[in-house]
């Protein structure tokens, strides 16, 4: 097992990962950067080290800086959480060159599946049921509309670099195509350094579901469970919950099936999410992409199976077999998980960043937990992303758990910014979440154009 492992992340998730490794015996490295001075992820850690001014370009995202503090720190391995370098080849290949273990999949993974047209190449070939759509990279509008006469409007509009709901247009018809093409295409090469595009069919309504996997380095793949994270806004997720509503055994059996198919196709190793579709009407569902890191939502899925992730993954790189087998899994319960952010939704949910003047978690209960990396008196800055918290909740049925949340989100308390906490506490006491009767158009279309106008 390795002594000392550095996690090259801030917020939440790099504290979420210091206690795991702390758990297992494992001295921390934190970095940060200027603005994150006071970051609880700094305080925590058994050491921490400045990368870097504010700007994540010259901090998190500098693979130099991060790679330099994991030597002179004497780090025998890195955790890239999620964001930032977690899904960069070229960083993990620079660590492998280094001699220090990337805690995720090998470069040649990543690039297989973190390239959405190749990923589609390789799930159709593994016979995964993938989205109608271009089979490879387009750069102009004439390209994107030959394909949409094939399979008909509505599109999707997807960079092929993509992620994080950036570089990502709905097309209704021929008349919006062009603009939506190059907005989409100059986005994504904002983002990501490339404007290349794919098309897929708009599969609606639709359900967007997620399966958590694991492999280790002895070839054993397995699936725990699937996330219904059809709650989003703008293709960010606002609300997730396991297991889904929408999903009987049998589905469930198959999806998970198709998920580990699915990570077998490229020898996967370590903890992965493959993102499906699916179609309630028909009960069909198709790939969208593969997530090659450890995802926001993860707290779902540990609460049902019991199982920490965020250890798993770190034991696996450690060169550690996976503990259980397929049917040593077993899911229990309902857990929900609302994420809190500093934003304003009375102004279309802008960024509210500020210092927090009095905060009260909630706490008590069975199944009740709090991901978080603030505190009374801390300044949330404004150049990174705005998530305060992650309340998680796990009931005996999905009742049981909502009710849990409601009382947790009633108790909550952060002052002196702008949050979203009272948005989650309707969307969480809608009748029609309420009864599951949702898809990924819900939010948007049902939910927002009626906020706060009755």
């Amino acid at each position: 097992m390795f002594k000392k492992i550095l996690i090259a992340n801030r917020g939440e998730i790099a504290v979420r990962i210091i206690r795991a490794a702390r758990e297992l015996g494992i001295s921390t490295v934190a970095v940060y950067s200027e603005a994150d001075k006071e970051a609880l992820h700094t305080i925590l850690a058994d050491q921490a080290i400045c990368i870097g001014p504010a700007k994540a370009a010259d901090s998190y995202l500098n693979m130099n800086s991060v790679l330099s503090a994991a030597i002179v720190s004497g780090a025998q391995a890195i955790h890239p959480g999620f964001g930032f370098l977690s899904e960069n080849s070229k960083f993990a290949t620079m660590c492998e060159e280094m001699n220090i273990q990337f805690i995720g999949p090998s470069a040649d993974i990543m690039d297989k599946m973190g390239d959405k047209i190749n990923a589609r190449e390789v799930m159709v070939e593994a016979g995964v049921p993938v989205i109608p759509g271009s089979s490879g990279e387009i750069f102009t509008v004439e390209e994107a509309k030959k394909i949409a006469e094939e399979i008909a409007y509505p599109i999707m509009l997807k960079a092929s670099a993509g992620g994080g709901g950036k570089g990502i247009r709905k097309v209704n018809s021929e008349s919006e195509l062009e603009e939506a093409f190059h907005s989409a295409s100059q986005e994504a090469l904002s983002a990501f350094g490339n404007g290349a595009m794919y098309v897929e069919k708009v599969i609606y309504p639709a359900r967007h579901i997620e399966v958590q996997i694991l492999g280790d380095s002895f070839g054993q793949i397995l699936h725990l469970g699937e996330r219904d994270c059809s709650l989003q806004r703008h293709n960010q997720k606002v609300l997730e919950e396991s297991p889904s509503i929408a999903i009987g055994p049998s589905l469930r059996s198959k999806m998970g099936e198709a998920a580990v198919k699915a990570a077998k196709a490229v020898g996967y190793v370590n903890a992965g999410t493959i993102e499906f579709l699916l179609d309630e009407a028909s009960g069909n569902f198709y790939f969208m992409e593969m997530n090659t890191r450890i995802q926001v939502e993860h707290p779902v899925t540990e609460f049902v199976t019991g199982i920490d992730i965020v250890k798993e993954q770190i034991r696996i790189a450690a060169g550690f077999p996976l503990s259980f087998k397929q049917e040593d899994i077993h899911f229990q319960g309902h857990a929900i998980e609302c994420r809190i952010n500093a934003e304003n939704p009375a102004f279309n949910f802008a960024p509210s960043p500020g210092k927090i003047k009095d905060l009260y978690l909630p706490c008590g209960g069975v199944g009740l937990r709090i991901d978080s990396a603030v505190y009374q008196g801390y300044t949330i800055p404004p150049y990174y992303d705005s998530m305060i918290a992650k309340v998680i909740v796990h009931g005996e049925n999905r009742f049981d758990a909502l009710m849990k949340m409601q009382r947790a989100l009633y108790e909550l308390e952060i002052e002196g910014l702008s949050t979203n906490i009272e948005f989650q506490m309707d969307l969480i006491s809608d009748q029609k979440v309420i009864a599951g009767d949702y898809d990924t158009s819900f939010l948007m279309e049902t939910f927002l154009p009626n906020y706060h106008k009755e």
